[in-house]
Formats: structure tokens, sequence, C-alpha cells
């Protein structure tokens, strides 16, 4: 059998897509992070830099596109089906080195509560131990996010322990919980038995 080539570009689950930023979507994510400043406030350091001007927009989803095809970092939109709403951004990020991808995510505030952020992690998990082929996959939050921590508990993550003071957010240092699924212990996870296609730059299917 031969190995699928990712990286992925598009990911279909069953409510959502999921996909490589376009400069195009620069108007959806304006509007997605508008209406969701303050619910994301309290999480999201990078909340501090908005708002953004459109062109401002525009210019950071041309960079995500360039990490992107250069290999360089992997950040996906998550889209409702027929991609007139962007819900939310989540990314395969390649800062833990070789082998391994950190998952992080965020969802729009009326979009919270229905399991996006776990159908979306879940096939992002398929597409890094099956079509990335890494050995282990990470998600950090702060352990005050009670939301944020529950979906690598849902995904059967380990969680590994807690970074105190690693960060500096909103005037002070914050702990940081990670959590770790090897690929060793994926067979178990709900993630496996996600639901989903994959497709190549070319949408060639890379899994279903």
């Amino acid at each position: 059998m031969t190995t699928p080539q990712g990286p992925a570009y598009r990911i279909e689950t069953e409510r959502l897509v999921v996909r490589c930023y376009r400069p195009g979507d620069a108007p959806l994510l304006q509007v997605a992070i508008e209406e969701s400043v303050e619910h994301l406030r309290p999480w999201m350091p990078w909340i501090d830099e908005e708002p953004k001007t459109l062109a401002q927009r525009v210019t950071l989803l041309r960079r995500f596109r360039g990490q992107f095809d250069l290999d360089q970092d992997y950040i996906y939109g998550i889209f409702n089906r027929d991609e007139t709403r962007l819900w939310g951004g989540t990314g395969l990020h390649t800062r833990r080195g070789e082998g391994v991808r950190e998952i992080g995510y965020w969802i729009h505030a009326d979009q919270v509560r229905r399991g996006l952020v776990t159908e979306s992690t879940a096939a992002l998990i398929r597409v890094a131990f099956e079509v990335e082929q890494v050995v282990r996959v990470e998600i950090r939050c702060d352990p005050e996010n009670v939301a944020s921590a529950a979906i690598p508990r849902k995904l059967a993550f380990t969680h590994e322990g807690v970074l105190r003071h690693e960060t500096e957010f909103l005037g002070k240092r914050r702990d940081t919980s990670v959590w770790g699924l090897l690929v060793a212990d994926y067979p178990g996870s709900p993630a496996a038995a996600a639901p989903l296609k994959a497709f190549d730059v070319l949408g060639q299917p890379l899994l279903s």
C-alpha cells in the first residue's frame, strides 16, 4: 500500500470543513473574530493584537498559506460545510520538533458546547498519525480553561503535567497543562474512528 502523502489541505467531517486558509477567507475571519473577541480574550494571547484591519487580515492569511505550502506550519480554518461561515481555527503546529504535532484551537462564541472542537481535533489527530506519520501529538492549554482541557480528556490523551509560570499573559505568569497522545496509544483513542475525508493540494484523497 502506498503511504498517503501530506499535508492534508482539506478535511471534511460530518459537520465541518477544516482546510488550509486562503487570503480570500479574510472577510470571514474578520467577522468571526469581531464577534468572539470577549469570548476569546481570557485565553488567546493573540487577541491583544486586535482589532486588525481587513488588509492586515489578508496579510496574516497570506503568511499562514505560505507557511503551509513550505511545510513550516499547518494552520487551518474551521468552516461550516458550505464554507459560508468561519466557526474557528486550529492547526497541526510543528513547533515541538520532528515527529511531533501540537494541536491548538479556538471556536466562535456562538458555536461553543456543540462538540465542534472535539470533531475537528479528532480529525487532525487522524491526519497527524495516519498521514503525517508522527509519533506524538500534544495539546497545551491553561489549566483554568476547563472547556479546552476537556478536549484531550475526551480523546484519551494523557495529562503529563503542568509547566508552572510557563507563559506571560494579561500581566501575569500563567501555568500550562501538557497533554500527550503517543502513536502506540492512538488506536485506543476515539479519534482513530473519526469519520472524515482528507485531500492533498491537488484534491486527491489521503484518508476516507
